[in-house]
């Protein structure tokens, strides 16, 4: 019989849950502000429904751009408390500005005060209940690995840095042996695999992952003890897919040239509708990428002259769609003739980068002229970012998957930007490369949308490299 598993959260269930209620304590702490004080700013009604959604909508907008959803800020009290001070500012600040969809500015500065403080409050408690309990271990989902004996240290490593309330506690390989995973690091002790099913409801596992490449590897013996856990209810899945639904990537380097288990990808990728939604979008936003560009000119103009001293722009060939090769426009941010010894990839503290060029990274401002490839239409506003030619050539060599790529237009922002730090050898770039297949296949305007939110926020909290 199926003893009872404790309480687990998956990763969307936790920002769900964040998500709702930010805006139920928020609605709560103004209902009783209203009770307890002359606050006549803003009331709860049915007549007024619309401004309840403006200051929900507000809410989740400026949480998501200062990392209120992001699971690792939310589980730390200081970057919490800072990410509240900035939505709450930010929220209150717009909301006050746009009265037609919100209560008119009230004359009374109090009740602007009392506005502020029954939002800031009412978040800082809840999150830090969350902080407290829910973002605890007593949360934790505890699963069986089932791999080859050679690869679980891969495969473990693979899930724990991206959801530390998920852990591999055990594993079974090709040779019948079920592994405790602290003895497996440090003692290799081994459980006979008979005992798999007591191990698995005597620890509470939540579920088994089947990660094996070898068919043989799944005996009858091993069989029969994972249909007998199904039969008693637990979790049975694949590794690929709990890999894809917790790291957001596609984990190519386990499937190895199987290309075909991912394709077709998003079906918007040849939805009619959805490209020319977007092509419109892009256009538009390139149009005002321009036109802002333009305002910042003369003073990057100015900052080339004193501390580039040289080119103002510079155009280099990259990788477009369907492999068709095309000028890339930047400011310049390295020293003349960086490139004189051959091509490399640019590092983090790269010596060839000016002072200057690092502000202008920094800033993301090195990028507006890439508005420009934008409305030719080489580029657009989201998808993998475009590599030179002699890359591609080099990484697609020892990494299968990595033209995939191609099938889409490059982008200026994209998943892997987002989701990933700047990176500067082969192994980064594999990573960037599953980030950017996940886009590929889950491609949507909700999750255009998310990269949008958290493009701007890679942009405030100032992390171009």
């Amino acid at each position: 019989m199926l003893k009872s598993k404790k309480i687990h959260f998956e990763i969307s269930e936790r920002k769900i849950l964040l998500k709702i209620f930010d805006v139920i304590v928020v609605f709560i702490a103004l209902h009783f502000v209203n009770y307890f004080f002359d606050f006549n700013y803003f009331k709860l009604s049915q007549s007024n429904y619309y401004w309840n959604l403006v200051l929900a909508l507000y809410i989740y907008v400026f949480g998501s751009v200062f990392e209120m959803y992001n699971l690792q800020v939310a589980s730390s009290q200081f970057q919490i408390v800072k990410s509240i001070i900035l939505t709450t500012c930010t929220t209150v600040l717009v909301y006050l500005l746009t009265p037609i969809y919100s209560p008119f500015l009230p004359s009374n500065r109090l009740q602007i005060v009392l506005f502020f403080f029954a939002i800031f409050f009412s978040l800082l408690i809840w999150r830090s209940f969350y902080v407290k309990f829910l973002a605890s271990h007593r949360f934790i989902k505890k699963a069986i690995l089932v791999c080859d004996k050679e690869q679980v240290e891969e495969l473990i490593s693979g899930l724990k840095n991206a959801d530390p309330h998920y852990r591999i506690i055990g594993y079974v390989n090709s040779e019948e042996v079920l592994f405790n995973n602290e003895e497996v690091i440090e003692n290799n002790s081994a459980i006979s695999i008979d005992k798999l099913e007591d191990f698995a409801h005597e620890n509470h596992v939540s579920e088994i992952i089947i990660a094996s490449q070898k068919t043989d590897s799944i005996t009858v013996n091993l069989y029969n003890q994972l249909i007998h856990l199904l039969e008693s209810g637990f979790i049975i899945k694949e590794y690929t897919q709990v890999y894809e639904a917790i790291t957001h990537r596609i984990p190519v380097q386990y499937v190895s040239r199987d290309f075909y288990r991912y394709f077709p990808f998003s079906r918007n990728n040849q939805n009619h509708f959805y490209l020319s939604f977007v092509r419109l979008a892009e256009i538009i936003v390139s149009l005002l990428g321009i036109v802002t560009g333009l305002l910042f000119l003369p003073f990057i103009f100015i900052g080339n002259l004193i501390g580039n001293k040289g080119s103002l722009f510079y155009s280099q060939e990259r990788i477009g769609k369907n492999g068709v090769v095309f000028n890339i426009y930047k400011y310049r941010t390295m020293i003349q003739n960086a490139e004189a010894n051959g091509a490399v990839f640019t590092s983090v503290n790269d010596s060839r980068v000016t002072a200057f060029g690092k502000f202008l990274r920094k800033t993301r401002l090195d990028e507006f002229p890439q508005f420009v490839n934008i409305l030719k239409g080489d580029m657009g506003i989201i998808g993998p970012r475009p590599e030179r030619p002699i890359f591609v050539n080099e990484i697609a060599e020892v990494m299968p998957f990595y033209e995939t790529r191609h099938v889409m237009k490059p982008g200026l922002t994209g998943w892997a930007q987002v989701n990933y730090s700047y990176g500067d050898s082969i192994e980064d770039s594999l990573i960037k490369l599953q980030y950017d297949l996940y886009y590929i296949k889950h491609r949507s305007i909700f999750l255009d949308i998310d990269i949008i939110i958290k493009t701007i926020s890679t942009v405030l909290f100032y992390r171009g490299q």
